[in-house]
């Protein structure tokens, strides 16, 4: 049969449905104006609203506090407001680890994957738990400084205090947008307009996006509106007429005829024309690259279309690089099984934020590695609690290739599990901010992968002596280039000079908040002097902090593009002026806080150095 036929059945059904609607307009017009009536006079079902704050914080990706205190951490988002509606930096609000693109522009920033959506950009997350599970009509943010950076709200299915968890965990969007720039600083309570769901919630997550904004974002508190029972009808809800139920089934008919109906077409079409078009006459390496720049869901969809594209969408060398983390709500064993036989070329993967709450086992994890895990060189793992002692053996055991490792906040690895991570000895970069790791298995890493060049041991707490790791990088990390410690509580001058003497590459070093350091001992004049290459020195409130280090770096540091002296009472404005004359390539400038450094000279400064972005901090 000619395909024109079937063509035009789906018009004539599709007219049929234009007239039948246009026909029907006038009776359903009397019947709107009738429900108008009805549900002005119909009392609505008394639902009260429940207004609730956060209960507890259950998880979350960075926070600049320590793991050890409640000053600028995410706990500090639990119950009721403690700074809002004051405006300013206070220690008593919930901040993320960094803002704007200055990581994006230091030597330790990572190249991004390729087919990220457009919808997904997200850096952060923090998810807070509520006492009662509500239908949600409303959510208030309590954003103290620089507000701006929430870009999705969502809500979880699973309710996080019962004792019998749910076979599915479904997360659905209350709201998103894409990252905003606020004018100002000031305090605002943020209440943008979201969606209902179709089941109660008391698992609310915020996702941030901080690039847009001149310093770190504050969050105070979350307010969870909603009711108990969930809203059937409201003054602004018709009731549902009967017409319409019909109306629908009718719908619903034709829509699986005209499915019907496509399948039939689809069939007749590819035996009349065997061929695929004119993507038989392209070269297989153009379709590929043509494909190349659709996202992992588009991928899949496309595969459906025809056995041509199937092929090319099934391609191994589609999925050499490969993020599923814009998909983490919906990535399970079951869509790792899918991508396995896909992904057997697979050279980068991100994981990050995937698998929680049983959504990924150790088995699905270890059988997708062991088909797919041999020519991975960069697996990103943040926030994978869903990781333990076996996955890293996994790890270890099918990823020969395996140059970059970042287990960021996998704060549920145990300890004794990081030892594995020594026999990867081509390790050139490994992220171990907020882990367990110890200082026996970081010694043994050390000392195994002397091809590190990137280091991240940011608020590893479990660490006794920072003096002998340094000493162990010095000895055994010559390639290293980049260097975070930040908040480690026990490195002294002593494993500063073993460090700036056997690591004399590196290009960026964060010491914030280790103050254990103490500028009278000589450690940072040593390290300007030893380490000619810096362009990022993050000496965050270190007090001790003074003219002869800024005027050493100034001498010795010329590539200096990032440093941080927040909370320095003992900097002049002459050494800064050194410091900025001295080093052209400086763009970041963090002196909030420091006692000398008032904002007449902030102006003076940033009208004679204009290419600097210097900040000052307050507090009201």
């Amino acid at each position: 049969m000619s395909p024109v036929f079937p063509m035009l059945t789906v018009l004539s059904m599709f007219y049929y449905m234009c007239l039948r609607r246009r026909a029907r307009t006038a009776t359903r017009g009397e019947m709107n104006s009738r429900r108008a009536i009805e549900s002005n006079t119909r009392a609505l079902p008394i639902n009260v609203e429940i207004v609730q704050y956060a209960k507890e914080v259950l998880d979350f990706s960075s926070h600049y506090g320590s793991e050890n205190s409640m000053s600028y951490t995410m706990w500090n988002l639990a119950g009721i407001p403690n700074v809002y509606p004051s405006s300013g930096d206070f220690t008593q609000t919930a901040v993320f680890r960094t803002y704007g693109t200055w990581w994006d522009r230091c030597p330790s920033a990572r190249l991004p994957f390729t087919r990220t959506p457009s919808t997904f950009c997200s850096q952060d997350y923090v998810e807070l738990a509520f006492e009662e599970p509500v239908y949600p009509t409303a959510v208030h943010i309590l954003e103290t400084y620089h507000p701006g950076a929430v870009v999705r709200i969502l809500a979880c299915s699973a309710n996080p205090y019962s004792q019998n968890p749910p076979a599915e965990v479904r997360w659905e969007i209350l709201w998103s947008e894409a990252p905003m720039k606020v004018n100002g600083p000031q305090a605002r309570q943020f209440t943008p307009c979201i969606k209902q769901i179709n089941f109660p919630t008391n698992l609310i997550r915020l996702e941030v996006n901080s690039s847009l904004l001149d310093y770190y974002t504050e969050l105070d508190a979350v307010v969870l509106h909603g009711v108990k029972e969930r809203p059937v009808l409201s003054l602004k809800t018709p009731m549902i007429d009967m017409n319409d139920i019909d109306e629908d089934e009718d719908e619903e008919k034709f829509a699986c005829g005209m499915d019907t109906l496509n399948k039939q077409f689809s069939i007749v079409t590819l035996r009349e024309w065997p061929t695929n078009g004119y993507f038989d006459k392209l070269p297989y390496e153009l379709i590929q690259l043509i494909l190349s720049h659709l996202t992992v869901p588009d991928l899949c969809r496309l595969a459906q279309t025809c056995k041509l594209l199937y092929q090319h969408c099934c391609d191994p060398l589609q999925y050499i690089h490969l993020s599923l983390q814009p998909y983490w709500a919906r990535i399970n064993d079951t869509s790792l099984e899918y991508l396995q036989s896909r992904c057997t070329l697979i050279q980068w993967l991100n994981l990050s934020w995937t698998g929680n709450r049983g959504a990924i086992s150790v088995s699905g994890f270890s059988r997708f590695l062991k088909v797919c895990g041999s020519e991975l060189v960069r697996l990103e793992l943040s926030c994978g609690h869903f990781l333990n002692e076996t996955c890293l053996e996994v790890i270890t055991e099918m990823c020969p290739n395996l140059q970059e490792l970042n287990l960021s906040s996998c704060d549920k690895i145990p300890p004794q599990a990081f030892n594995h991570i020594a026999k990867v000895g081509s390790l050139k970069r490994l992220i171990l901010y907020r882990t367990k790791v110890e200082q026996t298995a970081l010694l043994s890493i050390l000392n195994f992968c002397s091809e590190l060049q990137h280091l991240s041991l940011g608020s590893c707490v479990m660490i006794e002596d920072y003096d002998l790791i340094a000493s162990m990088m010095g000895a055994k990390c010559k390639k290293l280039r980049s260097l975070d410690l930040w908040r480690c509580k026990n490195i002294t001058e002593s494993g500063i000079a073993e460090l700036a003497s056997g690591c004399q590459l590196l290009e960026e070093l964060d010491l914030g908040w280790c103050p254990t350091l103490q500028s009278s001992t000589g450690c940072f004049t040593n390290l300007a002097r030893k380490l000619p290459n810096l362009q990022k020195l993050f000496l965050t409130a270190n007090r001790s902090v003074c003219d002869t280090d800024i005027e050493e770096l100034a001498a010795n540091c010329t590539h200096l593009r990032q440093l941080d002296i927040l909370g320095t009472r003992m900097v002049s404005p002459a050494s800064l002026r050194k410091l900025l004359e001295s080093c052209k390539d400086l763009s970041l400038l963090d002196v909030s806080f420091c006692s000398q450094i008032d904002n007449r000279v902030v102006l003076e400064l940033n009208a004679n150095f204009p290419n600097v972005f210097i900040k000052k901090s307050f507090t009201q």
